[in-house]
């Protein structure tokens, strides 16, 4: 925990401050936002192009939730006994009839002789959910009972998103809150079972002999990232219908802590079961222990199996899992559908955002088809690995660098003063300068250094399935030259250095979006020509009305204007 600590405190946090500052301020999502500095718009296409790669598979780990929570309504969970047409003769099960004949044996002596020993929940999970395939190249078939799932959890997402954030707002509090009355309840549980205080001492003591990994720093990163939402463009895009004096400091820094503590309270309460369940086993928590998929899927589904009335924790257990998705789910569709009616900025689509959340929903649904077949769960570890690890790392050092070096980080500071009455303090200050991007550098240079190709238990990728998660990765950071080059070939100017100047400098509309917070260097001038035409407004007041109308930007779901059309 030791590198999720020090990354999130130098590079999480500041970060987590600065973007909530950056749409509070502009009122506008991932896009609209780069008025700062119109040539790194490629940032906001970056951050767009990750949050759908997000959201396709994230809402397919929805699904396989989802799918978990229904089958445990029953009296006996499903992965219980290796009894089942799925299950091969390698098959035991703690819970099976067939280990009391085995007295002489105890389990630890039963793992050591039976080396292809696996467990019910691992067959369930492999052979009967996935059906998995041999390779990734082989999708085979759909597996209809996911395709089914997957349809419901976007079916969801879009009910609660149909009016935007008014409606996710209200759903928020129910799926941000009861998960904590779910972990807490399964803590208690947990600490009471025998061999818990084993998994939680394991679960807190470091292994300093991994410390200078590369990995481990990298993977902290990408944890901080994703809990946080750093770099996805979904912090812009919810900031950007904040009030304009909301402070955003206080929020950044109690929504960081709450969410570092989220993570080690959870932590708690996966190790404590986990403990327990390698102590019925007996052997080390480091044999139970799983990452990813097979931590929420085999692990401690199996754990789940040895407690009373395992059908009851299990459903708790989902459902706090299907709570926490849908809550990522919601502002990474939010991102998206904000950040297409931004650019578009008629009035036509502003009316019919409803059907963009639609349109939006119905490709993310069509794209996760391929994640629910065979080869699906190959094709959903590639996404994690490289469409959304290496290129968060990136897009975040980039947009650091642009807002302090580019736009200024006097100009950003007085900004923010602005914004909030006071600037941000010199720790942040110091961190959006030098420690957050240098941090962020050397983690991606050494990353690259020290890479391996990923596998999924004892499969090994093909090269070429290496090579498209490659392409995924590059697909978001390249938005970011391409779009740079364009914007300085359409700049103003007779040189290259005039284009650039041009191309960088933040554009005339860039500032708050309310006229009453446009003070300071915002202040509209006015010219002489400019005042007699409005002298003369009174004389038409029905089509002075009209054109205020027309340029009046639109108002949030909190009365904050976030600006549809950029007109002012």
């Amino acid at each position: 925990m030791f590198p999720y600590f020090i990354m999130l405190v130098f590079c999480g946090i500041p970060l987590f401050f600065m973007e909530l500052s950056f749409g509070q301020f502009a009122s506008q999502g991932c896009l609209g936002v780069w008025r700062v500095s119109p040539m790194f718009k490629g940032v906001g296409y970056g951050m767009m192009v990750v949050s759908t790669y997000i959201g396709i598979y994230y809402n397919v780990v929805i699904c396989i939730a989802f799918y978990y929570f229904f089958v445990s309504m029953t009296r006996v969970l499903p992965w219980t006994y290796c009894s089942n047409p799925w299950n091969t003769p390698d098959c035991v099960g703690v819970l099976d009839g067939n280990l009391s004949s085995r007295a002489a044996l105890n389990i630890s002596q039963l793992l050591n002789t039976t080396q292809k020993r696996t467990s019910p929940s691992e067959e369930y999970w492999r052979r009967y959910v996935l059906n998995l395939s041999d390779d990734i190249g082989n999708l085979g078939e759909v597996r209809l009972p996911l395709l089914g799932c997957l349809g419901v959890s976007w079916v969801v997402v879009f009910l609660c998103l149909i009016k935007g954030v008014k409606s996710s707002g209200k759903v928020v509090y129910f799926t941000a809150t009861f998960p904590y009355v779910v972990l807490t309840i399964l803590f208690v549980r947990g600490i009471t079972l025998e061999g818990a205080v084993t998994g939680i001492m394991y679960y807190l003591t470091p292994q300093w002999d991994k410390i200078l990994n590369a990995k481990v720093w990298g993977d902290a990163a990408s944890q901080i990232f994703y809990s946080l939402g750093c770099a996805w463009g979904g912090l812009i895009t919810m900031a950007s219908y904040n009030k304009f004096n909301n402070n955003c400091y206080r929020d950044s820094i109690i929504i960081s802590i709450t969410n570092c503590a989220t993570s080690v309270y959870a932590g708690f309460v996966i190790f404590s079961i986990l403990g327990f369940m390698a102590n019925h086993l007996g052997v080390d928590v480091s044999k139970v222990a799983d990452h990813g998929p097979g931590l929420a899927f085999v692990a401690y589904p199996e754990a789940l199996t040895l407690l009373p009335i395992s059908p009851l924790w299990s459903i708790l257990f989902f459902f706090m899992l299907i709570l926490l998705g849908l809550g990522t789910q919601f502002c990474l569709l939010e991102t998206l559908v904000t950040a297409i009616v931004d650019e578009v900025g008629n009035e036509w689509i502003i009316r019919k955002k409803t059907f963009v959340t639609l349109g939006v929903a119905v490709a993310g649904f069509l794209l996760g088809v391929p994640l629910t077949t065979q080869a699906g769960i190959y094709w959903l570890l590639l996404m994690d690995n490289y469409a959304a690890s290496f290129s968060l790392v990136v897009i975040s050092c980039i947009m650091c660098v642009t807002i302090m070096y580019i736009y200024g980080h006097r100009n950003y500071f007085k900004d923010i003063e602005m914004m909030l009455g006071f600037p941000p303090p010199l720790f942040f200050q110091i961190c959006w300068r030098f420690i957050s991007p240098a941090i962020i550098f050397f983690i991606l240079v050494f990353t690259v250094i020290q890479y391996r190709p990923i596998s999924y238990n004892d499969y090994v990728y093909p090269t070429w399935a290496i090579s498209i998660g490659f392409l995924m990765a590059l697909s978001s950071v390249i938005c970011i030259p391409i779009y740079a080059i364009y914007k300085v070939c359409r700049s103003e100017g007779d040189t290259l250095l005039e284009r650039l100047k041009n191309a960088t400098k933040a554009s005339k509309d860039w500032g708050p979006a309310l006229p009453e917070h446009r003070s300071g260097r915002y202040a509209p001038a006015f010219s002489p020509s400019t005042e007699s035409h409005l002298e003369v407004q009174p004389l038409q007041p029905e089509k002075g009305q009209s054109e205020a109308a027309a340029a009046s930007p639109v108002q949030g779901s909190n009365g904050s204007a976030h600006s549809q059309d950029s007109r002012l």
